[in-house]
């Protein structure tokens, strides 16, 4: 019976070389606007400022309620106000810490929750940027609502779904390039 055995090779050690000369290896180069830098901080932070605004223009109209377009945005704000600044503090303690948020499952969550934060917040600013152009161009009934709230509201919800792609973007390239 031929029966193979186990064979011990020799393995050279690397040569010891200069930690300034040769600095070690990193994986992936962290590129500013993703989790855990001052670029993401600062999307993360334009994203509740915007999505807060655009809370605080609608909630401030008393007729809001009528319309379920603007219902609609009024939730998606809260939603996109909670969900920025809970990862802003995330980003925030990452800084603090020096503490890298490039692990495949914490991007798979921020992937997802970026882009499903990003749909809604775009669907909510197109309805109701729908319902103002109904009411102020179509019905010319401006002066009986508060169309420039609306309005404010409406473009606010635009530039925080402009605040959010980035960040969906750049966590799903770098979830993609692993």
């Amino acid at each position: 019976m031929f029966v193979s055995r186990p064979t011990v090779h020799p393995v050279e050690a690397p040569p010891l070389t200069d930690a300034a000369e040769n600095p070690p290896r990193v994986r992936m180069k962290e590129v500013q606007g993703m989790p855990g830098t001052a670029g993401g901080l600062a999307l993360r932070l334009l994203q509740f400022a915007f999505a807060a605004a655009a809370l605080g223009v609608m909630v401030s109209t008393n007729d809001f309620p009528s319309v379920t377009a603007f219902c609609y945005l009024v939730s998606v704000a809260i939603l996109q106000s909670l969900w920025s600044i809970s990862l802003a503090m995330l980003d925030i303690y990452a800084i603090l810490v020096k503490r890298s948020l490039q692990n495949p499952k914490a991007l798979c969550f921020f992937t997802i929750g970026d882009g499903i934060t990003s749909t809604l917040t775009f669907a909510a600013a197109c309805a109701s940027a729908g319902i103002t152009v109904l009411i102020g161009n179509d019905l010319n009934i401006c002066s009986q609502n508060h169309c420039t709230s609306f309005e404010t509201a409406t473009a606010m919800a635009f530039i925080s779904w402009f605040a959010v792609s980035p960040s969906f973007l750049l966590n799903f390239w770098s979830l993609a390039s692993r």
